[in-house]
């Protein structure tokens, strides 16, 4: 049982979603002994038993929908192939009894990539540090990378090589604030040219600036490009200019979009794509 303990740290600390699935309850003959654990990551690794057989295999594969969808559910089983019981679920097995397992969802409420470290990206991390989102901040400046305090993870790269060499998880979220406007538009630029499908990309920057990079972005891409999911001035308009404040503002429109909230009034300029 350590083991699963062990690896469910691991897994936590290196962002990788996971499943817990638990035994609790099992009624007549059946493999599975109630608080028996099977962890299952993302990845396909698996530790631990809920009993092996057909149930077991079932679950492995029902952990990686709900991986998916961030969800956790109670279900129950038949373990008796060809018999038909009401909100039971029938598996192929011959020992006849029934079984209940729980499937945890383990795991952050969203990845999030901040491109640039600077000051909005430090005070934008701390606030979503407050919450339940694996942060990564990438950077090119050395002495910005050292001294970062607060983060899940941090990476010394060049903005485009890190897209080119990691990419990013799909339904991610992108906040774009690095110290050249060159940059924004080389991140920016890569995540469309490697078609990566973030959730949500937004863009520190003046509606001039925004306007030169509309320009360049049809000329190198054209004007069908898929971006309706592209945030830029980034931030909901709540008011203030500070680092923390503007960290405010990009954290609350975050969160509405996870939630899929509507009639906020978003910085993001009207851009016709």
């Amino acid at each position: 049982m350590n083991e699963i303990y062990e690896e469910l740290i691991k897994m936590q600390k290196s962002g990788e979603q996971c499943m817990m699935v638990t035994v609790v309850e099992s009624m007549g003959s059946t493999p599975s002994v109630v608080g028996k654990k099977m962890l299952v990551g993302e990845s396909g690794s698996s530790f631990g038993t809920v009993g092996g057989g057909a149930i077991e295999y079932y679950a492995r594969e029902k952990c990686k929908s709900l991986i998916n969808e961030k969800k956790s559910v109670l279900e129950k089983y038949l373990l008796n192939e060809g018999k038909i019981v009401e909100d039971t679920k029938t598996l192929p097995m011959a020992c006849g009894g029934k079984v209940s397992l729980f499937y945890e969802y383990i795991g952050p409420k969203a990845y999030v990539y901040i491109f640039g470290a600077g000051h909005v990206g430090q005070a934008l991390t701390n606030v979503l540090k407050t919450m339940d989102f694996y942060v990564t901040l990438i950077d090119d400046r050395k002495e910005v990378y050292d001294s970062l305090k607060i983060y899940d993870r941090k990476v010394l790269s060049n903005y485009s090589e890190f897209l080119e060499k990691e990419r990013i998880k799909d339904n991610s979220y992108v906040v774009i604030c690095t110290p050249s406007h060159k940059y924004d538009y080389n991140v920016m630029n890569k995540i469309i040219e490697l078609k990566l499908k973030p959730k949500y990309i937004g863009m520190l920057c003046s509606e001039k600036k925004l306007k030169e990079f509309v320009e360049k972005t049809y000329e190198n891409f054209g004007r069908k490009i898929e971006l309706t999911n592209f945030y830029a001035p980034i931030g909901l308009d709540i008011g203030g200019g500070s680092p923390e404040e503007i960290a405010i503002s990009i954290a609350s429109e975050i969160l509405s979009v996870v939630y899929n909230k509507k009639g906020h009034k978003h910085m993001a300029a009207e851009i016709k794509w």
